[in-house]
């Protein structure tokens, strides 16, 4: 799991914000939260429609 969200992460329409204390990552229809501090993954799941 560990190596699919690197992947996620490092692809090239990844968009990356910042809110707070978390990274949030959006690419395809995944949402990515990263801790900013620890760079820990927290959740992915798929994104609302």
């Amino acid at each position: 799991m560990v190596d699919w969200c690197k992947m996620k992460i490092n692809s090239a329409n990844a968009v990356i914000t910042r809110n707070g204390k978390n990274w949030y990552v959006h690419v395809d229809d995944d949402i990515l939260t990263v801790n900013a501090h620890s760079y820990t993954i927290i959740t992915a799941h798929k994104a609302n429609k």
